[in-house]
C-alpha cells in the first residue's frame, strides 16, 4: 500500500499585526488592502479626493484597522498619512526600495496586499518622521531654498544682458546684487549712459577704484537688453520680497517649536512683559536645549536647517551609531560567503547630511580639534572620504549634545589628541631605528 506523501506546502508566517492594512499611493487613486476576514470586498479604489480620504478612515475603522502602511511616493501620501493620522492610526511610511515584490506582474492591487501582508508580519520599519511643527518648518524652509535659487537664475539673466552690451560691471565688482551693483543697475536703466556719473555710485568698500569700474561699463547700450535687465531686476526683487516674507513666517513656525529649555518665570517678573528682538541664535538654543554654534563648522543658519530636517527629539533613534546609518554615514557593508562585497556608504538624499558633509569642508583650515581630525583623514583616506568621516563624527557629536543637554567642550578631544600624537612618536622612533637612526628632541641638549 502506497503511503500518502506529506505535503510540503511551507508553514505561514506568524501574523504579528492583524489589524494591518496596505495602501498603494497615487496621484489621483489609492488601492487600499485589508486582511480577507475583515470585510466581503477587501481590497477597494478611492479617489484621492478629500471627503473621499474620510471614507477610507471611515471604512478602515469599520473593518478594525489599526495600523496602516504606505510608501512614500512623491508627495502624494501627505494628505492621506495626515487625515489617517489624525483619526488614531498608526501611520508606516515605508522606503519603496524595502518593499520590493518579486520580479514578475506588477499591479496597484498586488502592490497594496504586498505592503499588506509585508506589514502584517511585521517586516515594515516606519521612516523617521518628526513631530507637525519641526515639518511645518522643514516645508517652509524647502520652500524658501527654491525661491533663492530662483532669485540666483535671474541674477545669471541680469549677468547675461550686461554681457550682451559688453558691460563687465559683474567682472570688477564681486556681487552685482549688492549696494555698487544695484545702484549702478538702477541708474543705467534711469537712463544714465556717462561711466564717470556711474561709477561715483560707487560704495567705499569696493576695492575697484573709480577709474576701473568707469571703465567697465563703456558698452554697446542695445533696447532688447536693456528690456531683458529691467525684467530680471524686477523678478530678482520680487523674489527677494518672497524670501523676507518666508523668513517672516519661519520665524513663526520656529517660536511654535516646543522649548527644552523653558524657566517658569521668577517671582515679582512680569510674564507679559515685551517680547525681545528675533534673535536665530536664542531660539535655536531655546528649542535644542544646547547651544550647537559651539560646534566647529556649524553655523545658525545650518542649524536652522538641521531643526527642520530632523527636529529637537531623536528618542525615535536608540543612539548615535543609529542616527549617524539613518544619515548615511555609515559603511553599508555587504557580505557574502564570509567575503565582504561592497563597503561603500548607501546613496541617501538627506539634506541634514548634504549639510554636515559641508559643514566637515568647512573644517579644512580650523585649528580646533575636529580641524585636525579632517587634515588626518585626509591624508590617510583621501579627500571624499575624510568630509564623510568628519560628517560621521559630527552627527555623532550633534546626536550626544541634543540627547544629554551638554554643551560642546572641546578639551573633550585633548585626550584622543595626545593618544594620536604618542602614536606618531612612537611610529617616528621604530621608523628612525629600523634606518638606523636616533630621534632627539630639540629641548635636549645632547653631549
Amino acid at each position: 500500500m502506497a503511503r500518502k506523501r506529506k505535503s510540503k506546502t511551507p508553514a505561514a508566517m506568524p501574523v504579528m499585526r492583524a489589524d494591518a492594512a496596505g495602501i498603494d499611493v497615487g496621484a489621483t487613486e489609492l488601492f487600499v488592502a485589508v486582511p480577507v476576514d475583515r470585510d466581503a470586498e477587501p481590497v477597494r479604489s478611492f479617489p484621492t479626493f478629500t471627503q473621499d480620504l474620510y471614507a477610507l478612515a471611515a471604512w478602515l475603522q469599520r473593518c478594525g484597522i489599526k495600523t496602516v502602511a504606505m510608501e512614500s511616493t512623491s508627495v502624494y501620501w501627505i494628505p492621506v498619512f495626515q487625515i489617517l493620522e489624525a483619526r488614531g492610526f498608526e501611520v508606516y511610511l515605508v522606503n519603496a526600495r524595502h518593499v520590493k515584490n518579486v520580479p514578475g506582474r506588477k499591479t496597484d492591487v498586488s502592490d497594496c496586499q504586498w505592503l499588506q501582508f509585508l506589514h502584517s508580519v511585521g517586516l515594515l520599519r516606519a521612516s523617521f518622521r518628526p513631530e507637525q511643527a519641526v515639518c511645518s518648518v522643514r516645508s517652509l524652509l524647502r520652500h524658501r531654498e527654491s525661491l533663492v535659487q530662483r532669485a540666483g537664475t535671474h541674477v545669471h539673466h541680469m549677468q547675461k544682458a550686461l554681457d550682451q552690451m559688453n558691460l563687465r560691471l559683474h567682472h570688477v565688482i564681486s556681487d552685482i546684487t549688492g549696494v555698487t551693483g544695484l545702484a549702478i543697475v538702477d541708474a543705467v536703466l534711469a537712463g544714465e549712459r556717462d561711466p564717470m556719473v556711474l561709477a561715483k555710485l560707487r560704495h567705499q568698500r569696493i576695492k575697484a577704484t573709480e577709474e576701473t569700474i568707469a571703465k567697465s561699463l563703456v558698452g554697446d547700450y542695445r533696447a532688447e537688453h536693456i528690456f531683458t535687465l529691467r525684467q530680471s531686476l524686477f523678478a530678482y526683487r520680487s523674489y527677494e520680497k518672497l524670501i523676507a516674507d518666508c523668513g517672516g513666517e519661519i520665524q513663526r513656525a520656529l517660536e511654535e517649536i516646543d522649548s527644552k529649555n523653558d524657566a517658569p518665570p521668577t517671582e515679582g517678573e512680569n510674564a507679559n512683559a515685551e517680547k525681545e528682538p528675533f534673535q536665530l541664535s536664542q531660539e535655536l538654543e531655546r528649542i535644542l536645549g544646547v547651544d550647537l554654534t559651539e560646534v566647529p563648522g556649524l553655523g545658525p543658519l545650518n542649524i536652522q536647517i538641521l531643526i527642520g530636517e530632523i527636529g529637537p527629539d531623536l528618542t525615535k533613534f536608540p543612539n548615535a551609531s543609529a542616527f549617524a546609518s539613518w544619515l548615511g554615514l555609515c559603511p553599508a557593508n555587504e557580505v557574502s560567503g564570509g567575503a565582504i562585497l561592497r563597503t561603500r556608504t548607501r546613496k541617501v538624499n538627506s539634506r541634514a547630511a548634504k549639510l554636515l558633509r559641508l559643514a566637515a569642508q568647512t573644517l579644512y583650515r580650523s585649528e580646533t580639534a575636529l580641524g585636525h581630525f579632517y587634515r588626518r583623514m585626509r591624508a590617510k583616506l583621501g579627500g571624499p572620504k575624510a568630509v564623510t568621516a568628519t560628517a560621521h563624527k559630527l552627527s555623532r557629536i550633534i546626536y550626544h549634545l541634543i540627547t544629554t543637554g551638554q554643551s560642546y567642550d572641546e578639551t573633550v578631544f585633548a585626550q584622543q589628541q595626545a593618544r594620536y600624537r604618542k602614536y606618531q612618536e612612537a611610529k617616528l622612533h621604530s621608523k628612525a631605528r629600523e634606518f638606523g637612526f636616533q630621534l632627539i628632541p630639540l629641548t635636549a641638549n645632547p653631549e
